[in-house]
């Protein structure tokens, strides 16, 4: 249906393609678009924000009321970012159209699976057997439930290596979101640990009674409980109901409990759009199947309609010739072809060096070339397939005292003092929250393990009651302050009822904190920094609830990720793993060790589809960038375990991926080491010595 030209306005900014999906759908008697299923394959760099913005945008343009549009994300600042950009676009159509603007913040709905999965359980807790004040487990609280009934079994004191607590986790997570038998799982992923079959799923079964018993859902949960939930044919109508209109970001990156979920909201596809890439496709070690882009058209009758974006924004031409063709070599995958409107630049280079440190020297020199001729250096970035990978390159980055910031590092909740203080919020909120509860019984001088394991029993006895912590006995060392902490668990439990302005009863809780604080740890000064920016932050959210979920679920960095000498400068180099640069671009990018082995990964080359997302992998490292890209690789590879002054190496063979089509778009270079550059002879010379004759001539 074509709506009226003063209607168009709003989506002048878009192409073509872009448009076709913006406005997918026929309006209905002013209550917003009927539309099928629609998929949205975004090419790198294509708009892919920009276009299910405006997506969601028309749709509210067109009649659909707010609440009735259902926007999953995968991280919470995606949600802010797509809420803010349809704020916008809304804003601007209302000048042209008869429409009621979008207040700020009006996508009730917006946000990432498991928190739009943490309030639906919570409106269903009493169909689920929950109690609706359930405690969310971060994965560094899952780990230590799961490690206490790692002890509890005495699986910690078998004769052969039991996997520990995190390796125990994975295996779990890793059963639960792709739906798999543990058996297969461990012959598929963890095959050292194929022996302990029996005795994990022993773990298993009271990791997930100790959960219950506790009233605690870890991140697979929230996701396990949701799809529980809409496999009842009752729910899932019912809260399929509510949305006339269910819009998907990332969708290459779901799993297969997130797509079944999906299928049961929406049997018929009908108002249901996802927006994906299946070439950038990199997260399987996460559970994401990219089956579930490949296969999403056909499980609808008539199949969903797709459309795809190839205009890319980012890069030339030139980056994007080398990027189709290493890409096009995949077996299954939505063809594209992109372009760019940037016909001219430089050929991406191809660099073959001669070892771990001419590859250093090489990056080096061409990161201060680039800086001479007037690009930031955090404008530049040198991604790798491992982090430790860009060992020699930080040495010598170092060296040359060129500041850098390598992506990764402690968020928030992994941050002990951030953890210790979050305990006593969670414990307030779920006195049967046991993790929190051990975390915060421990702070106190003399309370070890089974002192604050009676501790929590005799809470338990006096039915979860905090008041009745004052007649529990403790060691002589903690007398002083247990009267303190227990004043404070009755008015933060107490203090639930009335939610207007709980963020003070952080602010009592941190001076209860204070001094543990300076007993336990040093540093203080970064510390007391965390948490200040925690109690900034805890004024985000109307209810402690909220504050506590949302927070665990998408923790903000700490303020002492960012400290130390490297960011005192004013500008600095970015080095990134390919799995934490994606969704990042700049204008010239360095990528390191191209070689089999790396690109892809030796541990990759087992199964076709292993190879085929290493495939992804270099391909989105390489449309990073925008306007200068290198690709190098090393020609030998010295061997660990071995004297300092060792010179045992292997030679590193090309990469599969760098195909003679693939070479034929790129320019060639060499760098071999410094030294043995500046240290080379060169004849002067024509003379030729015939001496293949001389050496017949012998015999």
């Amino acid at each position: 249906m074509q709506l009226a030209e003063q209607d168009h306005d709003y989506l002048a900014t878009l192409n073509a393609a872009q448009r076709q999906a913006a406005e997918y759908g026929e309006q209905r008697n002013g209550q917003g678009l009927a539309a099928g299923p629609l998929l949205v394959i975004a090419g790198a760099g294509t708009g892919k924000t920009m276009t299910l913005a405006h997506r969601v945008a028309h749709l509210l343009v067109s009649g659909t009321r707010p609440e009735r549009i259902l926007l999953l994300t995968f991280t919470r600042r995606a949600a802010q970012e797509m809420t803010r950009r349809v704020e916008a676009i809304v804003r601007s159509s209302a000048r042209h159209v008869q429409t009621q603007p979008l207040p700020a913040g009006c996508l009730p709905w917006s946000g990432t699976f498991h928190s739009v999965a943490n309030r639906l359980l919570r409106r269903y807790a009493h169909n689920l057997g929950l109690d609706p004040g359930f405690s969310v487990l971060d994965r560094g609280d899952a780990a230590d439930i799961m490690d206490v009934v790692r002890h509890a079994l005495k699986l910690t004191r078998t004769a052969r290596r039991f996997p520990k607590k995190d390796t125990c986790l994975a295996i779990y997570s890793r059963c639960v979101n792709t739906q798999t038998p543990l058996a297969d799982t461990l012959e598929a992923s963890y095959p050292w640990c194929g022996d302990w079959s029996d005795e994990l799923s022993e773990l298993f079964r009271h990791y997930v009674s100790r959960k219950q018993q506790s009233q605690s859902l870890d991140y697979d949960d929230l996701l396990l409980y949701w799809s529980h939930l809409v496999a009842e044919a009752e729910f899932a109508e019912e809260i399929g109901s509510w949305f006339d209109h269910v819009l998907v970001d990332e969708y290459q990156d779901t799993n297969i409990v997130q797509a079944d979920i999906l299928k049961a909201l929406k049997p018929s596809g009908d108002g249901l759009t996802v927006v994906g890439d299946d070439a950038q496709s990199i997260y399987s070690f996460r559970a994401a199947d990219v089956e579930n882009i490949l296969g999403f058209p056909t499980q609808y009758e008539p199949p969903a309609t797709v459309v795809t974006l190839e205009k890319n924004y980012r890069s030339t031409q030139p980056i994007l010739d080398s990027a189709n063709l290493v890409i096009a070599e995949s077996e299954r995958q939505y063809r594209k072809n992109l372009y760019s409107g940037q016909t001219d630049g430089a050929m991406p280079r191809y660099v073959t060096v001669e070892d771990g440190d001419a590859e250093a020297e090489y990056v080096v020199t061409g990161v201060l070339e680039n800086r001479e001729r007037g690009l930031q250096l955090k404008d530049q970035a040198v991604l790798f397939r491992g982090s430790h990978h860009s060992d020699r390159l930080e040495l010598e980055l170092l060296r040359r005292n060129i500041p850098y910031v390598k992506y990764g590092g402690l968020k928030f909740l992994e941050a002990a003092h951030v953890k210790d203080l979050l305990s006593v919020m969670k414990w307030a909120e779920n006195p049967k929250n046991e993790v929190a509860a051990f975390r915060v019984l421990k702070l106190l001088p003399g309370m070890g393990p089974a002192n604050a394991a009676r501790s929590f029993e005799h809470l338990a006895v006096a039915a979860y009651q905090f008041a009745a912590l004052r007649d529990f006995r403790v060691p002589a060392a903690s007398r002083s302050c247990w009267p303190d902490l227990c004043a404070l668990l009755e008015s933060l439990s107490g203090a639930a009822i009335d939610e207007s302005g709980w963020q003070t009863q952080l602010t009592a809780a941190r001076r209860w904190y204070q001094p543990h604080l300076e007993r336990l740890y040093d540093g203080l000064d970064t510390r007391e920094a965390d948490l200040e920016q925690l109690e900034q932050i805890s004024g985000r959210y109307a209810t402690r609830e909220r504050f506590l979920t949302e927070l665990t679920l998408d923790p903000p960095g700490a303020a002492g990720d960012q400290a130390g000498d490297p960011l005192l400068d004013e500008d600095y180099l970015v080095l990134s793993t390919v799995h934490s640069a994606k969704g990042q671009e700049w204008e010239s990018v360095f990528i390191l060790n191209v070689s089999d082995g790396s690109f892809p990964s030796e541990f990759a080359t087992g199964k076709p589809e292993m190879i085929d997302e290493e495939r992804r992998l270099l391909y989105v490292a390489m449309t990073r960038a925008k306007q200068s890209l290198s690709l190098v690789a090393p020609l030998r590879y010295y061997l660990t375990q071995q004297r300092k002054d060792g010179d045992q190496h292997v030679y590193g063979a090309r990469s599969r991926f760098m195909t003679d089509s693939v070479l034929s778009t790129m320019q060639k270079e060499f760098h071999g080491r410094p030294e043995a550059q500046a240290g080379a002879l060169v004849s002067r010379s024509d003379k030729r010595i015939d001496i293949a004759a001389r050496m017949r001539e012998m015999w």
